[in-house]
């Protein structure tokens, strides 16, 4: 399993050298997209990953920083669709499923890719765009995603859909946690351990505090790395990450846009 953290950035205003969250894991052949925040395809596309072998799309909450390149990779995937002369490497025919806790975010933005007087052609794939709420949300065999919601967004109440997530995913005996944004590392600690690596959001949160929860419950995991960063971390990297190395020591890594990991 190759992880690759193509945009590491919260939602502030535009910083030099990152972009807002996106995670591509590529797991036998497949390409797997967790978020999708601005300039996500065109990252991938320039690090060599191959955008044609999507198979899933899986959106935490519907913030923009999180579904804000979500338009232009479904539109840069029809590009190279029309361009590739590899017919091993074609998407047309087949059927992607796009992962959304809000379905009237994504109905907002698909006349502007799908619209043939807009870009002459439609899509010539599938996306099957659904909801999820608790549990399994997808397994294809290669990748099992399993969701916990979060409070995020706060409790909807009662009769009302959960609108953020966490995820676990899981394949061939490997398991990565990815936070999503959360209000408490509480809200999602039953997918936690064990595992080989936690994608940790700090936009919201102190690394030491994180840091801290982990030693202190006795968390099983390899990694953490911290990603969907705030302004501490913004301002001061090294100094945020000597933070929590202190309690945690080198199993800590802060993601830069385009760093791989592998499982």
């Amino acid at each position: 399993m190759r992880i690759t953290c193509l945009g590491t950035c919260s939602g502030t205003e535009p910083m030099p050298g990152r972009h807002h969250v996106s995670i591509a894991v590529e797991e036998a052949g497949g390409v797997y997209w967790f978020d999708a925040g601005e300039c996500c395809s065109h990252t991938a596309h320039n690090l060599g990953i191959d955008l044609l072998a999507t198979r899933a799309i899986i959106i935490s909450h519907t913030h923009i920083d999180h579904i804000g390149g979500l338009p232009n990779l479904i539109w840069t995937i029809r590009k190279l669709e029309g361009r590739t002369t590899d017919s091993a490497r074609r998407i047309a025919g087949r059927t992607v499923p796009l992962l959304i806790p809000d379905l009237r975010t994504w109905e907002a933005a698909v006349g502007l890719i799908a619209d043939p007087v807009a870009w002459g052609v439609g899509l010539d794939f599938h996306l099957t765009a659904r909801t999820y709420q608790d549990g399994v949300i997808l397994d294809d065999g290669v990748l099992r995603v399993t969701a916990q919601h979060n409070l995020h967004l706060g409790d909807p109440g009662p009769d009302q859909p959960w609108r953020s997530f966490s995820f676990r995913i899981e394949s061939a005996g490997r398991a990565m946690v990815f936070s999503g944004d959360v209000k408490d590392i509480r809200d999602f600690a039953p997918l936690i351990s064990p595992c080989d690596v936690l994608f940790m959001e700090t936009g919201h949160h102190r690394v030491e505090d994180v840091c801290r929860y982990l030693a202190d419950h006795e968390t099983e995991f390899g990694r953490l790395v911290f990603i969907h960063h705030g302004r501490a971390i913004l301002a001061d990297p090294e100094g945020e990450a000597a933070k929590a190395r202190a309690i945690l020591g080198d199993r800590v890594t802060i993601a830069d846009d385009g760093m791989p990991f592998e499982l």
